[in-house]
Order: C-alpha cells, then sequence, then structure tokens
C-alpha cells in the first residue's frame, strides 16, 4: 500500500453537490481487481475510477491515459459520467494531452474521444446497439417502476457499453412520480432510464392527483422554469445504485435513439437528479457526421491522496 493522487469531483453541474460525484485514483498501476473493487465499494459512489497508462495498442492509437471504471457492485467498460470526470482530474493534475483541444480516453469498450467545446468537455458517445422491446420482456419491467402501459410512449433496449432499458414516457410528472420496486429491479437484473420531454401532460397530472409522493411538490417547483429540454432518471439496482444522480452513459444512448427516431431535436439538453435533489444537466448535440457529443461541466471538490 501506497499514497496514491486522488481527486473527488462533482460532474454535469458547475456547483459543488449538485451533480453526480465521482472519486478518481490518478495511478492506479499495481492495484489488483479486488483492490479496486473494494476500493469502489468503500467510496459508495454511483463510480470510482483508476488512472493508467494505456496499453501499447491503445498508445499507437492515440491514447491518452486508461481508465478502468467500478460501481460499488462491478466494473463497466464504459460510463459518461467517469469519462468527463476523470479527464478534467487528468488536467487538474497537470497532464498535457496529445493534441490541444482533444483527450483520447482507453477504456473497456476501446477508444473514446473528448474534446473541448468553449470551456466545457464533451465526449464522443460510443457506438450504440438497440432494438425493441417485446411486450413480455417490458409487462415485469413496468410493474416494478409502478408505470402503466399507456403511459410509455417508446421503449428500446439501449447498449452502448453498459446495457440500458429506455423509456420515453409521457411526461415529466410522470418521471419524477415514479417510486420503483428497486428489489424487483435488481432481480430482472436491468438498469432502466426513464426520460420525457418537458412539456405538460394529462396523463401526468393524473399521476401527481393519484399519487403520494413526499417532496414532489418540492421538485416539481424546482424546475417550473426549467430551461433544459428532458427530464431523466436512471435506476441501476443490478449494479448496487438504486438510482444514479446524472448518467452520461444513459443520456449518450437515449440522445442517439431520440434524435435518430425524431423524438427530440439535434441539440437539446437534459436535466437528472432532481428526484434526487440534485441538479445536473447534460448537453447533448449531433453533428453532420451523426456523431452524437455528450458534454457537461465538472468541479473539483477535493483534492489529495489515498492510501491503496
Amino acid at each position: 500500500m501506497k499514497p496514491r493522487a486522488f481527486q473527488q469531483v462533482d460532474v454535469f453541474t458547475n456547483t459543488p453537490f449538485l451533480g453526480n460525484p465521482l472519486a478518481v485514483v490518478l495511478d492506479g498501476e499495481g492495484l489488483s481487481d479486488p483492490q479496486m473493487q473494494a476500493f469502489a465499494a468503500w467510496t459508495q459512489l454511483s463510480e470510482t475510477t483508476f488512472v493508467l497508462p494505456p496499453t501499447p495498442e491503445g498508445a499507437a492509437d492515440g491514447a491518452d491515459y486508461r481508465v478502468r471504471i467500478f460501481t460499488p457492485g462491478a466494473e463497466l467498460p464504459f460510463a459518461g459520467h467517469p469519462t468527463l470526470g476523470t479527464a478534467h482530474a487528468w488536467l487538474n493534475a497537470g497532464h498535457q494531452p496529445r493534441q490541444s483541444g482533444q483527450l483520447v480516453q482507453e477504456c473497456g469498450v476501446g477508444l473514446v474521444t473528448l474534446k473541448q467545446l468553449g470551456k466545457r468537455w464533451a465526449f464522443a458517445a460510443p457506438p450504440l446497439n438497440r432494438s425493441d422491446i417485446s411486450a413480455d420482456e417490458l409487462t415485469p419491467v413496468l410493474k416494478a417502476l409502478g408505470l402503466d402501459a399507456t403511459e410509455v410512449i417508446a421503449a428500446q433496449h439501449l447498449n452502448n457499453g453498459p446495457h440500458w432499458l429506455g423509456l420515453l414516457v409521457d411526461g415529466v410528472d410522470t418521471v419524477l412520480s415514479l417510486a420503483p420496486d428497486h428489489a424487483a429491479l435488481k432481480k430482472l437484473g436491468i438498469k432502466v432510464g426513464v426520460a420525457a420531454r418537458r412539456q405538460a401532460s394529462a396523463g401526468g397530472l393524473i399521476r401527481r392527483a393519484n399519487r403520494e409522493a413526499r417532496a414532489f411538490t418540492a421538485s416539481s417547483t424546482h424546475i417550473a422554469n426549467d430551461p433544459t429540454d428532458l427530464e431523466v432518471r436512471a435506476f441501476a439496482a443490478p449494479v448496487g445504485i438504486a438510482e444514479d444522480p446524472v448518467t452520461g452513459s444513459l443520456n449518450a444512448s437515449l440522445a442517439q435513439w431520440l434524435m435518430a427516431d425524431r423524438h427530440m431535436p439535434h441539440n437539446y439538453s437534459a436535466r437528472q437528479g432532481t428526484a434526487l435533489g440534485r441538479a445536473g444537466q447534460v448537453f447533448l448535440s449531433r453533428d453532420e457526421t451523426a456523431q452524437v457529443w455528450v458534454g457537461g461541466d465538472v468541479i473539483g471538490c477535493i483534492e489529495g491522496s489515498v492510501t491503496l
């Protein structure tokens, strides 16, 4: 064990404690898989990352560094908020990218490119595999969420490294009033992302009137004049996270799906974390090559060392 450079950052916010925190161990060399997993379980953050030199193959293809990403219960091949947060911590530690204004991260899904857009960085959403969901698959998920099929506008399996079941529902009130059965979702082994366009919904109003949802009034007031276009929640019980505050990988795959199927425009912003008292904001855009970029602010909160 030895002291290793460490930072904790808040991602998808420019205000501390309103985004999704990330622990970053800037020197992961020599740590075993069980050691990394044990530390990630100890932090109890949605993700903890370990920075390593790129593999020879990654370096040959331009990687600036390699990162391994762990939840409290499992390793992930890719995740969005750890990608942006690790890049911020790596740059803040004094490292310089090979190419100004661009970073290349090596991770489980391969190489992920980040580019600087003004003061904000964005990552290129990895290729998405998506498919329709059968009624037999969807029914138990809706039951675990407490959703009626009539409230669902569209549904897809989404896989860009992590696998999500994506649901577009009829209104923001429907999203914010969800009180899932997390044990049931864990048993089903499925992570679920639920989203709604920021517009009025009669179904959502009925749901709000008929369901007791403590603190819902505060949440609704918080977003009354929200400038974002989409409200998102992410439920990930199978990897040890009941609800993730702000999720880059999910927002990336949602954007690829919703833009392609014309549910959302090629430039929009999403709000996530409202139900948890957060105010995460994710900026999504699609360029002329159809590449989707996922951006957000990052702010440092803790800097020092950890003995591992």
